[in-house]
């Protein structure tokens, strides 16, 4: 991994909800910096502070040691600062490297945590708003064009659909799993595995975005 990067923390925050299956919260970026107008997990970019107290356990197997705890570290107080809950228990669900073509290049890890008790409390300058959705519900307002999400949120999204509790969704994020992004003609995403990947493969591992709804492809 290039450590010249930055680095950043997201955490996915869920909960059960009533009756079956699970939600998960999604704020609204303000029209402006990094992901203007997208809904998004809460996270953002390593601090001095997370470094200096890295203190942080976080459960699954490791990608990177070192990186790993500082970036939950990251991701709790983001999530803090931003929705006013403080999340612990995280789980390790994946590390996303963004595209040569990225403005601002993050290398952002993604946990899983079960969301705390108390109410959301959200940053003016930050969050336009928040709503808890669940992940297909998610799904189909960006499919009818009311909700725009980035890649590596559709991604998650995708793949949380598929569970139905909390429970289940911890469980299943046994190994964290890495994101090289790599954009080809079109508007496509492709990652590891794939056979237009820099670092090769024979099938598909990509997301067509040229057109709703976007296309996930993985053999």
């Amino acid at each position: 991994m290039d450590r010249a990067m930055s680095v950043g923390g997201t955490v996915v925050l869920l909960r059960n909800r009533m009756g079956d299956g699970l939600e998960t919260l999604l704020i609204r970026r303000p029209d402006r910096g990094s992901f203007a107008g997208g809904w998004v997990f809460p996270g953002g970019v390593v601090e001095n502070a997370d470094v200096e107290s890295a203190d942080v356990e976080t459960a699954g197997e490791r990608v990177d040691a070192d990186e790993e705890p500082i970036a939950a570290r990251a991701a709790i107080r983001e999530c803090e600062e931003e929705v006013g809950v403080r999340p612990a228990d995280l789980v390790t669900l994946s590390c996303w490297v963004p595209p040569v073509e990225a403005p601002k290049r993050v290398r952002t890890w993604f946990f899983l945590a079960a969301a705390p008790d108390g109410d959301l409390v959200l940053a003016p300058d930050e969050v336009v708003e928040a709503r808890w959705l669940t992940p297909a519900d998610a799904l189909s307002l960006h499919e009818a064009g009311e909700l725009r999400l980035f890649p590596p949120t559709w991604v998650t999204l995708q793949a949380l659909a598929k569970t139905a509790s909390v429970a289940g969704a911890l469980a299943a994020a046994s190994v964290p799993e890495l994101y090289a992004t790599h954009i080809v003609e079109g508007g496509i995403f492709v990652w590891g595995g794939d056979a237009e990947h820099p670092e090769g493969g024979g099938g598909r591992h990509r997301l067509e975005t040229a057109a709703l709804p976007w296309n996930y492809l993985r053999d």
